[in-house]
Formats: C-alpha cells, structure tokens, sequence
C-alpha cells in the first residue's frame, strides 16, 4: 500500500482558483506509485477529521494494485509548532518523517510503516489541535507509535528527542523497553 499527499487548496491556487479546471485535471494528478500511470478509478472515499481529509482508496487500471491516497484542505496547513524556547514554526510533515528516517536507519522498517508512523502522528495532532501544537506533544506522539514497531529505533529517537543528561537515564529507559513484552505480529483487538 503507498500513500500520497495532496493539497486541494494548493491545486485550485496552481489552476488559477478555478474548481472546473481542478475537476478536469485531478485524475490525470494522481499517479500510480507502482507503474507511474495516471489512470486509475477511486474505490472507497472516506472523510476523517471533520472534513479536513479525504482518504480514498484507488486502483491503477493499467497495473490492477491498489494504494491509497490522503487529501487535504488548505486550513489544516496553518498548524504551527511550538518549540521548547517558544518559538513558532510552520508544521511540516517531513521533518517527522525525516526524524524517523534517522531512528530506522540500517534497522527492519520499510518506508511504508514509517509513512504509517507519520500518518498516526499527523492524526494525533490534527485531531487534538487546531492552530498551534506542542513540539513536545509532537514528539512524544512519534515515540508512542515508533515503540510499537521497532525497540532499537524507539530507543534511538527518544536517545536524541528526551535529551538524556547521563549515560544512566539511557540505562533506565532501555531497561524499560527490555522489560516490556514483546507481542511482536499479534493484532491489537482494539484501536
């Protein structure tokens, strides 16, 4: 399954604030992640966070695979994050995925479950915030969701976001993972 991430508002801006020529041209924007074709027909649309994303489900009908695909009104783009020295920068997705990356490195997690991962995070925060979010929130989000896919790369990303003062806040949270059961491929019943 692949993601992609489009901006309706972004898209009515580039065709000159005209819906009729977004409506004309919107299937030939998507493109098949796997054959790089723009042919393909929507199976399911869904709308979440009040209206502010569209998820829908789509399948190329040159290869037959299908993927997913997020769209996203124009507002949910005014989001700014609140660093620790209270400073205020525009939310930007990459720099989660960007982080995760790091923390994955050399490590078994494919792209898809760190867009996955992003995905979640995005959620957490739309869903709690309107206009401003925590870095902290934001970080803390990321940690929740990585620890449940890969312990080494939990422990990496909360090494450098937790800022351990010593070599013994690193031992205690390390020996807190260890100590936690590892229901590895198990379903969760409830989410």
């Amino acid at each position: 399954m692949s993601t992609a991430l489009v901006s309706l508002s972004a898209a009515v801006n580039f065709l000159g604030g005209c819906p009729d020529l977004l409506k004309a041209r919107w299937a030939k924007a998507v493109r098949c992640p796997f054959c790089k074709e723009d042919r393909d027909k929507v199976i399911d649309s869904r709308s979440s966070d009040g209206g502010r994303i569209i998820r829908r489900r789509r399948q190329c009908l040159v290869c037959k695979k299908r993927f997913t695909t997020y769209e996203k009104t124009g507002e949910s783009f005014k989001m700014y994050v609140i660093k620790k020295d209270n400073s205020r920068v525009p939310y930007d997705r990459e720099k989660i995925i960007t982080g995760l990356q790091k923390a994955c490195y050399k490590r078994p997690v494919s792209v898809e479950q760190i867009r996955q991962i992003a995905d979640k995070v995005e959620e957490d925060i739309f869903r709690n915030f309107d206009k401003e979010v925590t870095s902290a929130f934001v970080g803390e989000s990321v940690i929740k969701h990585l620890r449940d896919v890969d312990k080494v790369a939990y422990i990496r990303f909360a090494s450098v976001y937790r800022d351990f003062k010593d070599a013994g806040e690193l031992i205690e949270e390390v020996s807190q993972v260890i100590a936690q059961p590892d229901y590895g491929a198990q379903p969760k019943l409830f989410q």
